[in-house]
């Protein structure tokens, strides 16, 4: 007879299930992955600006073919202009050990513009074997 050890997982026990789904759908209204993107672009059905939002310099090494490039510094109601106030727009940044999605996200909340952040950035859109595309490629309005 083994010793069965306590299960560390189930020792915290798992939500109702009217509040994990409460969670799982507030978690997937404020973010997206590489892949759905990626099948968006490829499919021409992206309903949405998809925003690189690191450095210029970030940008012209490689970046999400497709993506505008806009700093989160540079995210104002001027720049925005540019856009109808019901565009989706999708952020990213280097990675997971970035926060400039996330305050580039906040910039465009505060904006009241409707805004999800792509999950992984930059490395998960290259773990995903998703290639980059190097180069200027498109910018923001000025």
């Amino acid at each position: 007879m083994s010793s069965a050890s306590p299960s560390i997982v189930a020792s915290i026990p798992a939500a109702p299930s009217p509040a994990a789904l409460a969670h799982f759908e507030a978690l997937l209204a404020h973010e997206t992955d590489c892949a759905d993107v990626q099948a968006d672009l490829a499919a021409g059905s992206a309903a949405f600006v998809l925003l690189d939002v690191r450095g210029p310099a970030a940008f012209a090494r490689g970046h999400v073919p497709g993506a505008t490039s806009l700093p989160h510094r540079g995210i104002d109601a001027g720049r925005m202009a540019a856009w109808p106030a019901d565009t989706l727009f999708v952020v990213y940044c280097a990675g997971p050990h970035c926060n400039g999605a996330d305050r580039a996200a906040l910039r465009l909340a505060r904006l009241g513009r409707p805004v999800k952040k792509m999950i992984g950035g930059v490395t998960g859109w290259l773990d995903e074997g998703f290639d980059l595309e190097p180069g200027a490629g498109p910018t923001a309005a000025a």
